[in-house]
């Protein structure tokens, strides 16, 4: 077995222990590379070349790869997926299917790209951030994942966790986050005051305990959008987000980071 790692699937659950009734802890999307730490039956532990997250996925999915392979993916950049929804076909085995945004294609070359010998095609619009971020870019693909339902571990429209949609929005626009809120908190610059936070930069929330579980996107005139529940919109102020619905406070600030 490889020692190393390509997502072929458009999804895959990584969870915590070997068994799928375990937690997922969070998902690889097609074109993420990984390094394979340990095997124990029909299960491989894998650490992403993303952003170092670890976790056991089935063995049946996933390809493997060349060391000379992976090294060459994380050079980087890649080509993103930008549809809400795109298709890539295995072009040797003829078999389609869907991908959603912010899926990884490597080494493309106009529609098509080559792993390991392995042809495919995308259809659909693809981009390749150039790392000069605006904040209204940051804003509107945001927006994008609006009624996104919540999901624990997830990184997609179709399910995303709150810290899941941090990173996806500024995968797209090329910039790395970490995976966990409680990792995100340690990048960037704090703020001192909620009125110095523009639309993009990220605002933590803790717990009773002091813990960072949750993450959002600030917007403009004291707003807030995030995944809780599902991605959507709240106010926001120095004392955290407050529920219009629920009339009250639903996260309790600890920092606000500018991240570029």
């Amino acid at each position: 077995m490889s020692s190393f790692g390509f997502c072929n699937l458009s999804i895959v659950p990584c969870r915590r222990e070997t068994s799928d009734k375990s937690e997922m802890v969070t998902q690889l999307l097609f074109g993420e590379y990984f390094e394979v730490l340990e095997e124990y039956k029909n299960w491989v532990r894998v650490r992403s070349g993303i952003d170092n997250y670890e976790g056991w996925i089935d063995r049946k999915q996933y390809q493997g790869i060349s060391k000379e392979t992976y090294q060459s993916l994380k050079k980087g950049p890649s080509a993103l997926t930008a549809d809400i929804v795109g298709v890539i076909t295995d072009i040797s085995e003829d078999i389609s299917f869907p991908v959603t945004v912010g899926c990884i294609l490597p080494f493309l070359k106009g529609k098509e790209f080559t792993i390991e010998k392995k042809k495919y095609q995308y259809q659909g619009k693809a981009v390749t951030p150039s790392g000069k971020i605006k904040r209204s870019d940051i804003v509107e693909d945001a927006y994008t994942f609006l009624n996104a339902p919540y999901l624990w571990g997830g990184r997609t429209p179709l399910g995303i966790d709150c810290s899941g949609f941090t990173q996806m929005i500024y995968r797209l626009n090329g910039m790395h986050l970490n995976r966990d809120a409680s990792q995100q908190v340690e990048q960037g610059e704090a703020l001192s005051f909620p009125e110095e936070a523009q639309p993009g930069d990220l605002a933590f929330f803790d717990n009773e305990e002091g813990r960072i579980t949750h993450v959002g996107i600030v917007l403009n005139n004291s707003q807030i959008i995030h995944a809780s529940g599902k991605v959507h919109v709240d106010k926001f102020d120095h004392l955290g987000i407050y529920s219009e619905e629920k009339k009250t406070y639903t996260h309790n600030l600890r920092v606000l980071k500018k991240m570029f």
